[in-house]
This record gives structure tokens, sequence and C-alpha cells, in this order.
């Protein structure tokens, strides 16, 4: 694993809803608007992106989606976003999208995460911690919920394969193909071109990535 990688211990519960600090953030009082191009967004709601990384009223968000019921800026898969221009953007945000792409796509994905976001920018993503979970399979709790979200309880074989309760209604975008552990997941970011790259294991189930654009 590169040297540029880090894989960080689980914040303590204090920390759980702010897990990471966005990279490289100047005081306040010299910031413009900054972009972020908040990708797999569904529907519109600011509270969707993590003050950790984007405070309020210092980002201006850009709502990219494959779906088009949810009334994004831009209608786009995250493996073709040629509707962005290289170094569009200051940041990219993906939340629970990269364990629905097929192996395959992940590095095309990321590709266009790389080419979207400034030299000096970053990506923020999170995705399920395949680790933990399987922890739960092991323990025969398959169907037993582990955690409850917006959308209800969710067990470990919605965060393997999608949620059942979406899957079942005919929304075909929340089928899962692939997953991360902490090493996988920092390995594809670092492959993608991306350093520094940090992962937080946050002990609820997800994984925390931040991964710099060098430049």
């Amino acid at each position: 694993m590169s040297d540029t990688t880090t894989l960080a211990e689980p914040p303590d519960a204090a920390s759980v809803e702010a897990p990471l600090e966005a990279p490289g953030e100047a005081p306040v009082e010299t910031l413009a608007l900054r972009t972020v191009l908040h990708v797999g967004c569904g529907a519109a709601n600011p509270d969707k992106l993590p003050a950790a990384f984007f405070t309020r009223g210092e980002w201006h968000e850009l709502r990219l989606d494959i779906d088009p019921g949810v009334a994004p800026d831009i209608q786009a898969s995250i493996t073709d976003m040629a509707m962005v221009a290289d170094g569009a953007v200051d940041a990219v945000w993906s939340a629970h999208n990269l364990e629905h792409l097929a192996p395959h796509e992940v590095a095309v994905a990321l590709a266009e995460f790389h080419r979207v976001v400034r030299p000096g920018g970053f990506v923020a993503a999170t995705v399920p911690d395949l680790q933990q979970v399987a922890a739960l399979v092991a323990d025969d709790k398959l169907e037993d919920a582990a955690y409850i979200s917006a959308m209800g309880p969710i067990a470990p074989l919605d965060m393997l394969f999608g949620l059942r309760s979406a899957l079942a209604a005919g929304n075909v975008f929340m089928a899962h193909r692939t997953g991360y552990t902490a090493t996988t997941l920092a390995g594809a970011f670092t492959a993608a071109g991306f350093a520094p790259v940090q992962v937080v294991r946050d002990g609820h189930f997800a994984l925390w990535v931040t991964a710099v654009r060098p430049g």
C-alpha cells in the first residue's frame, strides 16, 4: 500500500456524525463560494452535505444523479460525467454510490472524480464497511436490524445487496454490485491518482474516505 494512504481507527462516539475534516481548508474569511459536485444526490436536501466537509454558506451544491425523478442539475452516471468540465469543481461528495457499481466500473468512476475536481481539491465519500457487516453475518444475524435509518431498519442483507424495500418497489438503482474494506477502498482511490488518501471506519457500518487530487 502507498505511503500516502492512512487507515485510521474508528472515531469516538462524539465524532461519528463528523468523522473527518475536509483537507486543505483555509480560514473562512479568505474563501469565495466553492462548488461541490454532489453525485448520486437523490432528492434535493441541503442537509445531505455533511458539515464536517461542507460548511453551510461556504459551498454551492451542484447536484448530479442518474435518476431524472430527483430533478438533478445534471442527469448522468458517475461513470460518465462528460457534462462536467475538467477541474470544474472544488470537491466531490459521494454518499453510498460506489457500492452500486459493478467492480470493473469503480476505476472508471474514480477516474471521473479525479478529472472533474480541480488540482488541490478533494473527494469525500462513504460506503458500507463490509468487515463490520461480515461480523454480523458470521454471527448469524443476516436479516437482523443492525441500525435504524430514515428509510427504516437496515440489516446486513441490505448492506450487502441493496435496500430490499426499495428493490421490491422497483428501484433498481438501489442494488449493490460491489463492496469495500478499508484497505480496498483506500487502494482504489490511490490507484486512481489521489494522494493523500485517508479512510476512517466509523464503527457504525460505514467507511469514510477523503482523497486529494495532487496539484
